[in-house]
């Protein structure tokens, strides 16, 4: 069965390790918060900034993973350094309450932050993205960001913006997006359904 997630971001873990491979891949040893590691079955996936990964060891406080060539070349975890934080998900059970929208884990693209304000309590972020993915974001759809399921507030050629309240500023780690800063984009899955239809 596929394994699926909500982008509703259960902890916020910390790179304790990042090991070079002979592979090229990495081997990535993450602390968890909130989460219990020793609750992990070996082969579980979790969602790493939205990168469905599987759990190859788990301690007391941490979880191991392997980062594949295909995952380091199109995520940003590759960019990633020891003492860095990311958004962790495990995949939803089959009777689990559903909070966000549906998320496979496997990234499209990586998007650039624009810009970054306040709006009032929220603080407002501009993303830009190839122009050719631009088919996949519609004002009020849903898009999972580093992970997290957000909805688009407003579309302008190939930029878009998303509001963060405090709530998510503070159980995420969106409060460390910077202007330049990349970040792991995983459209709607509807939307690329919809578009395989239409083209048959």
């Amino acid at each position: 069965m596929k394994k699926l997630f909500t982008g509703i971001v259960e902890d916020v873990g910390k790179i304790e390790k990042k090991i070079l491979q002979k592979t090229g891949e990495y081997l990535i040893r993450i602390k968890c918060n909130m989460l219990n590691p020793k609750n992990f079955k070996l082969g579980e996936s979790i969602a790493v900034n939205g990168v469905c990964l599987t759990v190859t060891k788990s301690g007391k406080t941490y979880f191991e993973t392997l980062a594949s060539l295909e995952t380091l070349s199109k995520t940003n975890l590759g960019n990633k350094s020891v003492n860095d934080y990311v958004n962790l998900e495990r995949a939803m059970k089959a009777n689990g309450r559903f909070g966000g929208h549906i998320v496979s884990g496997h990234v499209d693209t990586l998007g650039k932050v624009t810009n970054v304000k306040k709006a009032g309590k929220s603080v407002e972020y501009w993303f830009r993205i190839n122009k050719k993915l631009t088919k996949y974001i519609i004002e009020k759809g849903s898009i999972t960001i580093d992970g997290i399921s957000l909805t688009i507030n407003i579309v302008r050629l190939n930029i878009f913006s998303v509001n963060i309240i405090p709530h998510t500023s503070q159980n995420t780690i969106s409060n460390s997006w910077l202007n330049k800063s990349e970040v792991n984009l995983e459209f709607d899955m509807i939307a690329k359904y919809i578009e395989k239809m239409v083209k048959k």
